[in-house]
């Protein structure tokens, strides 16, 4: 049985190639920022709805977000789509292939879903670049996730990685008030915001010396005034911090706030600190759904080779973390062979509708969808499944 349930899946998803391949090529051309992905929302609804999957648009209050089913086997596997690119890079983080492979395992699972006892959803995932109160997580707390057994999606990157080391992580945005003067003939009268920022980053520096080796500590000043010759009242910074969990993240935050209010307490000016309330987990890979992933990924060709140290570096973050710690998940890296452009850079952006990137596509939707097999075909893992997070 799985053996021709993969065989039929595959021909499934081959009829559909071509149209996925320019499905990511429409999204990397068109890129749209978090909570404003109307167009690569609309245009994997309008795939799904094609193919016979029953689509719920704009779910959880959130207008780009989406859930699409078919099939209607006890055991419900949900494969997450996202499809929101950088500010000014674009897809540099290849959201378009993560987008279409999900809509092409989908598919290709779908054809034998009935089958083997399987239902497969799209969790149109919105906003996985925002840092804070993402998509996901607000997806998870609303009931996006309701009724699903196990998750899964793939992400470009340089090469294949099965368990990347994802950390934990709160974005957050800094505010300082102070009060405008002539900066040269009455500076005494001035409040300075820029220099409450410029202490909070020296304090910064500082606390590195005190921080785990796995900590992460990275921002952008937003707002440092606006002419020389006035004393900036306003200035802004939006900084992340990141930690290997949500417990050490939890320890390292207040230190960083308190570098800021640091900052304010020196110069006078007011500081206010948003977000940072709803962080993204660090990701918790389930065992078996990775190996019935691994061995499906070998199937067609990609390998796993030991990259070193990149296995146990800490790496980015994401809301798929979020995800794992409801329910059994993988977030397998898939190998684009963009090197020695990486993730964020605008070189990897162009890398992302190359052949080996279409490659990864295919390679990579394919595997989820045999992976999705596997789980309805193996009656301990499916029972294991089914008694587990959804049922709770």
């Amino acid at each position: 049985m799985p053996m021709d349930a993969k065989s039929a899946a595959r021909e499934r998803f081959d009829s559909a190639r071509d149209q996925l391949i320019a499905l990511s090529h429409r999204i990397h051309g068109r890129p749209e920022l978090g909570f404003e992905e109307e167009k690569s929302s609309s245009w994997l609804c309008e795939s799904l709805s094609d193919a016979g999957f029953r689509v719920k648009k704009g779910i959880c209050d959130l207008p780009t977000a989406f859930r699409a089913t078919a099939g209607s086997g006890p055991l419900h596997v949900g494969i997450c789509a996202e499809y929101d690119s950088l500010p000014d890079i674009g897809h540099a983080c290849g959201h378009n292939i993560i987008a279409a492979s999900a809509i092409g395992a989908a598919f290709a699972a779908a054809k034998v879903a009935d089958e083997i006892g399987l239902t497969v959803s799209v969790i149109g995932t919105p906003a996985e670049e925002v840092g804070n109160a993402s998509g996901k997580i607000l997806m998870l707390e609303r009931g996006g996730f309701d009724g699903i057994h196990a998750a899964m999606m793939v992400h470009p990157a340089p090469f294949d990685m099965l368990r990347a080391k994802i950390i934990a992580a709160s974005m957050f945005e800094v505010h300082c008030t102070g009060k405008e003067s002539h900066a040269s003939a009455f500076p005494e009268l001035g409040v300075n915001a820029a220099d409450a920022l410029t202490i909070a980053q020296t304090a910064l520096g500082l606390l590195r010396q005190h921080i785990r080796s796995t900590d992460r500590i990275h921002g952008i000043i937003t707002n440092g005034g606006a002419a020389p010759n006035v004393t900036p009242a306003h200035t802004s910074a939006k900084y992340i911090v990141r930690s290997e969990t949500l417990e050490q993240l939890a320890e390292l935050r207040p230190k960083v706030y308190g570098c800021f209010e640091a900052g304010g307490l020196a110069t006078g000016a007011k500081v206010t600190i948003t977000g940072g309330d709803k962080p993204y987990a660090e990701m918790r890979h389930d065992e078996t759904l990775a190996s019935f992933y691994r061995r499906n990924s070998e199937a067609l060709g990609r390998a796993f080779p030991n990259l070193g140290e990149w296995e146990t570096r800490p790496t980015g973050s994401t809301d798929m973390g979020n995800v794992s710690l409801k329910m059994p998940s993988i977030h397998p890296m898939v190998g684009i062979n963009s090197l020695p452009a990486v993730n964020h850079q605008p070189e990897f952006t162009a890398h992302c509708i190359t052949p080996d990137a279409d490659k990864a596509l295919i390679d990579g939707a394919l595997a989820m969808a045999w992976t999705c097999v596997d789980l309805a075909t193996n009656r301990d893992v499916r029972e294991r499944l089914i008694a587990g997070p959804a049922k709770s």
